[in-house]
C-alpha cells in the first residue's frame, strides 16, 4: 500500500502533470483560482513545485493574474486575448485584463488604479500605448461628459453609458423624442377613434382601442423617421411619458408563448384616452408638478425667485 502511494504522490509531482492539474482547475472554475484552491487540491505538493508551474503557465501566457479583495487570482487565458497582447509586459496584460472586465460599461482610470495599484502616470502611457494598438478605446460617458470610460475596442458601449437612442455626442435630442412622442400617441388616438366609430359593442370597442407595444414599434420603425435602430425598451420608454402626461393608460395581459412583444408571458397594451376632468390652474403651473414644492420658500436654496421653470412658464 505505501508503495502504491508514493508512486501517486511522484505522479503528480511531475511538472507536466501539476501544470495540467492546474489547467484543468481553471477550467473548473472560470472566474478564477487562488494558492488556497490549488494547495486544498495537491495538499502534498511542495509550495515551490506549486509556485514554479504557476510562474511558467504565467510566463507562457497561459493564465491571467487578477487581484480581487482575497487577494491573487488565477484565470485562463482566452486565447483571442493572449494573441492581441503578445509582446506586452505584465502590467500591460493587467491593465488590459481590468478593462476587459469591465465589459461594456467601461472603466475609469480612477478605478484602473485602485485595482492594478500602479501610479496615475504609468496607467495613462500603458492606456495610451493599447489606445494606440486598437485593443482598448476611451467613451464619453453621459453620467459624466468630462470623465471617460475605458473598454475592449470592438465592444459596444451599454446604455448606460451613450444614453441610448436619446443622445447624441453627449447632448440629449429633445426634438427626436418629442417628434416620438406625438407619432405614438397618433397611433393610438387613430386606432381609437377607428374603434369608437366602429358597430361593435362598448367592449369590444374598448378592446379594440389597445395596441401592443410591439405593434407601436413596429409603426414607429416602418415611419422610418429615426436614424439609429429602436428597441422595443426605447418605444415603451416613450410611452411611458404619454402615460405621466395623462394620454395614454397601459395595461398587462397574460400572452400565450411566442406572442410578439410578450416577455415572461405577459404582454402591455396601451390606449389613448381623453382626461375625465380638465386640470386646474394650480396643476398647469409647474409648482402643481414640482417634486421638491414643499422645499421651496423665498431665501432658500429652492425659491420662486430663482426658479428657471416658472421664469419659463410666465414667459409662456
Amino acid at each position: 500500500m505505501s508503495e502504491v502511494k508514493v508512486k501517486k504522490e511522484t505522479n503528480i509531482c511531475e511538472p507536466a502533470e501539476i501544470e495540467n492539474r492546474i489547467k484543468a482547475l481553471c477550467q473548473q472554475f472560470p472566474h478564477g483560482i487562488t494558492d488556497e484552491v490549488v494547495q486544498n487540491d495537491m495538499p502534498h505538493l511542495d509550495p515551490r513545485q506549486r509556485a514554479a508551474a504557476i510562474n511558467k503557465l504565467l510566463s507562457l501566457g497561459v493564465l491571467d493574474l487578477l487581484k480581487n479583495s482575497s487577494g491573487l487570482l488565477y484565470r485562463l487565458k482566452d486565447a483571442t486575448s493572449a494573441s492581441k497582447m503578445k509582446g506586452s509586459d505584465n502590467q500591460e496584460k493587467l491593465v488590459y485584463q481590468i478593462i476587459e472586465d469591465a465589459a461594456n460599461k467601461g472603466i475609469w482610470s480612477r478605478d484602473i488604479r485602485f485595482k492594478s495599484n500602479l501610479p496615475l502616470t504609468e496607467i495613462n502611457k500603458i492606456l495610451k500605448n493599447l489606445e494606440s494598438k486598437k485593443l482598448i478605446k476611451a467613451v464619453k460617458s453621459v453620467a459624466a461628459s468630462k470623465k471617460k470610460v475605458y473598454m475592449l475596442f470592438n465592444v459596444q458601449p451599454d446604455r448606460s453609458v451613450t444614453g441610448g437612442a436619446w443622445y447624441s455626442d453627449q447632448d440629449f435630442e429633445s426634438e427626436f423624442v418629442e417628434v416620438l412622442n406625438q407619432q405614438c400617441f397618433k397611433f393610438l388616438h387613430d386606432k381609437a377613434e377607428s374603434a369608437q366609430d366602429s358597430t361593435q359593442s362598448p367592449m369590444m370597442q374598448r378592446s379594440t382601442s389597445f395596441a401592443t407595444s410591439h405593434q407601436i414599434w413596429k409603426y414607429i420603425s416602418e415611419l422610418g423617421i429615426s436614424k439609429v435602430e429602436l428597441s422595443m425598451d426605447d418605444t415603451e420608454t416613450i410611452l411611458d411619458t404619454l402615460v405621466y402626461d395623462g394620454k395614454v393608460e397601459m395595461t398587462v395581459m397574460v400572452a400565450k408563448e411566442g406572442t410578439a412583444g410578450s416577455v415572461d408571458g405577459r404582454i402591455k397594451l396601451y390606449r389613448a384616452v381623453n382626461a375625465l376632468v380638465a386640470p386646474t390652474g394650480l396643476v398647469k403651473t409647474p409648482c402643481g408638478l414640482c417634486p421638491v414644492f414643499h422645499d421651496c420658500h423665498q431665501g432658500g436654496e429652492i425659491s420662486p425667485s430663482n426658479c428657471v421653470y416658472l421664469d419659463q412658464w410666465l414667459d409662456f
